[in-house]
């Protein structure tokens, strides 16, 4: 299975680049990454478990180094891996007071 993310600032309409990204599976550390200039970020390219697994976005320091107010200081999105050899790109649109996501391609 590989794990992928993409963070596009909903605002600027921008990629998010710079937030530091975690990966769990349980509550085991798996990978743990930072967006890349064009807001992804390649945390597993490989095998992992099946079951569920959690990113962990840190917003709250983002927004802060850009001097911008947000209401979310981490993003957690939590997701079901039923086949491990499936990669799995879990984008986020992230906005100061909402986010959204869904599973990618």
């Amino acid at each position: 299975m590989s794990v992928s993310t993409h963070v596009l600032d909903a605002v600027t309409g921008r990629p998010a680049m710079g937030i530091a990204v975690r990966l769990f599976a349980g509550e085991g550390l798996v990978a743990e990454g930072v967006t890349d200039l064009e807001g992804r970020c390649h945390l597993v390219e490989g095998a992992t478990e099946f079951g569920t697994h959690r990113l962990v976005f840190a917003t709250g320091p983002w927004f802060a180094e850009q001097d911008r107010e947000a209401f979310y200081p981490e993003v957690v999105i939590t997701f079901g891996v039923a086949e491990p050899a499936d990669h799995h790109h879990v984008p986020l649109l992230l906005s100061p007071f909402a986010y959204s996501t869904y599973r990618g391609s």
